[in-house]
């Protein structure tokens, strides 16, 4: 439990930065097939008989090519970048498939593989992903105004004189490395949404890089620890419980943040910008009074009872 958990905010922190990126950009499926296509390198290091170290260099130098790949099949507009990422991820995922087929040992290798084995995770693991997440965080910093701009408006930093085709790719290689850290402790189908998860929790926190990076990380650590102690408490599965923490945590988020739910409804249902608090009842439209005088008591009755809880 206590590598499982120094291993988890590992993972949150190489995802939490890097994850950001990949909402701000919409680069969510090719998180995606970037983790599905580590499979087929993981299967290599596997048929020669590798150990941890060795499997997470095979699932490392498959996501490298992968997000390589995609620039490749992208420049100069030749394939369309979700049609490129589609072709590798069939590819990579089909091809680990069949080699792990091969082995004996097809069920319970290939389990590991999708479903992670974080509460399985030794030190040598530790330190395997601690430098990956290490190589991932200088690389962001380094970088970041670059990233910074070809993330929000790639257009306006190529005339600007940022090398944007440089910077896509470098883009796509950390996202594949932190995949890499997420993909050794919680497996292929969840790395993704390690990455993508928190990330999106913190956009609705901050409109900031940096601290929609921090809050994501945050996130992410939250998760780890709640998801792992439910996994103890409720005899649970570790991976799978982590991620749901995460997707619960971004579902109270999405209600309670102003950036959320709330300002949904403002625009959207009661067709105003501001506060409904602002506006007189006389001053709306009939099918919106009766929305918004719900909308104003049940903030009393919540205002009320925090008073009494404080009191």
């Amino acid at each position: 439990m206590q590598r499982a958990l120094l291993a988890g905010i590992v993972v949150s922190v190489a995802a939490g930065m890097v994850g950001v990126f990949v909402v701000l950009r919409g680069l969510a499926f090719l998180g995606d097939a970037v983790a599905h296509t580590q499979l087929a390198g993981a299967a290599v290091a596997l048929v020669l008989g590798g150990g941890a170290v060795l499997i997470t260099l095979g699932a490392g130098i498959a996501a490298v090519l992968t997000a390589l790949g995609v620039a490749l099949l992208t420049i100069r507009g030749r394939l369309r970048e979700d049609t490129a990422i589609g072709i590798m991820f069939a590819g990579f995922f089909a091809l680990g498939v069949l080699l792990i087929s091969r082995q004996r040992t097809f069920s319970v290798d290939l389990g590991s593989l999708l479903v992670g084995h974080i509460l399985g995770a030794s030190w040598t693991d530790l330190i395997v992903m601690s430098i990956l997440t290490a190589v991932v965080l200088v690389a962001v910093f380094s970088f970041l105004p670059e990233l910074r701009f070809i993330a929000y408006d790639p257009e306006v930093a190529a005339v600007s004189g940022v090398p944007v085709t440089l910077m896509q790719v470098g883009l796509l290689v950390i996202i594949a490395l932190a995949t890499v850290v997420a993909f050794r402790l919680v497996g292929v189908i969840l790395a993704m949404a390690m990455l993508v998860t928190p990330a999106a929790a913190a956009l609705l926190i901050s409109n900031r890089l940096t601290n929609m990076m921090l809050f994501a990380a945050l996130v992410g650590i939250v998760s780890t620890v709640v998801g792992l102690y439910a996994s103890f408490n409720l005899d649970l599965a570790a991976g799978p419980s982590i991620v749901l923490t995460a997707v619960l945590s971004l579902g109270v988020i999405f209600f309670l943040s102003p950036r959320g739910l709330r300002s949904a409804i403002r625009s959207d249902v009661f067709g105003m910008a501001d506060s409904p608090d602002d506006v007189p009842l006389k001053a709306l439209a009939a099918w919106q009074r009766i929305p918004v005088a719900c909308w104003r008591a049940c903030r009393r009755v919540g205002a009320l009872l925090i008073f009494w809880r404080s009191s």
